[in-house]
């Protein structure tokens, strides 16, 4: 059995899409004739120390064995110096959910710099994947990835229950790490001209990551009197949000850049209809019969979609089915690992 070393770096416990896939597909991989193996790198990934480069490098190179494979999540792989990445000894995978130098809020000098390093850090990947055809197709366009060395593994969703919905007032739902990325300060912005309609809105999802994020969308949800029908929930267990989606008649993503939108693909899995910006691909994810789409970071039309879905129950219901639909031919997490664990089989010499 083909050993595939993960390298991931900071806590692999974190709720967010990217910790979600990493986790499901090392638990996946062995029943795909692969042998996972977690190590764990610094947590200060995607800005490390000199010191913490060395220590990442130690880390991966620990414990060879003849055969060895090492697949390295984008979190760390893109911020991976050129000679950090030549001292590895095994055949790279690389893993990229979006380029690190898309997350909006970067200081254009700092951006520029992430994407000329992935662009050297991936010419050094034996192979590469990605998790939507939107991210291969933009690696190649952009960072000069040849087609033939790109996999796409969607991320896999499980077997769930039709959603059941409020019963009541319109119950949105936002899922997404409170980073300036998931603009949730759009989606407050689009809700509070609607206050004249019947709803309320929770939103799911961690601080940690950006912490002033959290702070100014406190802020404005206060400024825009709608604090009463916006609660913020933090992290939540698996079960617990599970009861969300449950409970809900809408689920809503203001993102303006999505790698693929586990969310979405979760919303799709539970029948409900969605509104979606189209960043990234979002738009790819979410198919047109299932949702209302909108440009991202556009606070009218994202007010406007919302307003067609809260006031319209007919509306809801049509899409509803055709997301119920969608979401029943969506890949399974063995369906992610297979794909993985046929690139590691196959995986050779590095790229000269």
């Amino acid at each position: 059995m083909r050993r595939l070393i993960f390298v991931i770096p900071g806590d692999l416990s974190s709720r967010t899409g990217g910790y979600g896939y990493d986790r499901r597909v090392l638990a996946a991989l062995p029943n795909c004739g692969v042998e996972a193996v977690h190590r764990a790198l610094p947590a200060s990934f995607p800005s490390p120390s000199v010191a913490d480069l060395e220590k990442s490098v130690q880390t991966i190179n620990f414990d060879p064995r003849e055969g060895d494979i090492v697949l390295i999540d984008g979190l760390a792989y893109g911020a991976l110096s050129e000679a950090a990445i030549q001292r590895i000894t095994a055949p790279i995978i690389a893993l990229c959910h979006h380029p690190l130098c898309l997350e909006p809020g970067l200081d254009p000098k700092h951006s520029a710099a992430l994407r000329d390093n992935e662009r050297r850090a991936l010419a050094l990947a034996s192979h590469v994947i990605v998790t939507s055809p939107n991210t291969g197709a933009l690696l190649t366009r952009e960072f000069a990835v040849p087609e033939a060395r790109i996999s796409v593994a969607l991320p896999g969703t499980d077997q769930v229950d039709r959603a059941r919905g409020s019963g009541g007032t319109p119950a949105l739902l936002a899922v997404g790490s409170i980073i300036p990325r998931k603009a949730f300060d759009v989606l407050v912005e689009a809700l509070a001209g609607l206050a004249d309609l019947e709803w309320r809105l929770r939103i799911v999802g961690g601080d940690a990551y950006s912490p002033q994020t959290a702070i100014a969308l406190d802020r404005l949800i206060a400024e825009k009197g709608v604090g009463g029908r916006i609660e913020r929930l933090g992290e939540l267990s698996t079960d617990r949000l599970d009861k969300f989606f449950d409970a809900s008649d809408i689920f809503v993503s203001s993102s303006l850049y999505e790698g693929f939108g586990m969310a979405l693909a979760e919303a799709l899995a539970r029948g409900l209809p969605i509104v979606t910006t189209t960043g990234g691909a979002a738009a790819e994810t979410i198919p047109d019969a299932a949702g209302l789409k909108v440009p991202p970071g556009d606070i009218d039309a994202l007010r406007s979609a919302l307003c067609r879905l809260i006031v319209d129950a007919p509306l809801r219901a049509r899409l509803s089915a055709e997301s119920w639909r969608a979401g029943q031919t969506l890949p399974r997490w063995e369906d992610t690992a297979r794909v993985i664990a046929r690139v590691a089989c196959g995986a050779g010499k590095q790229p000269q």
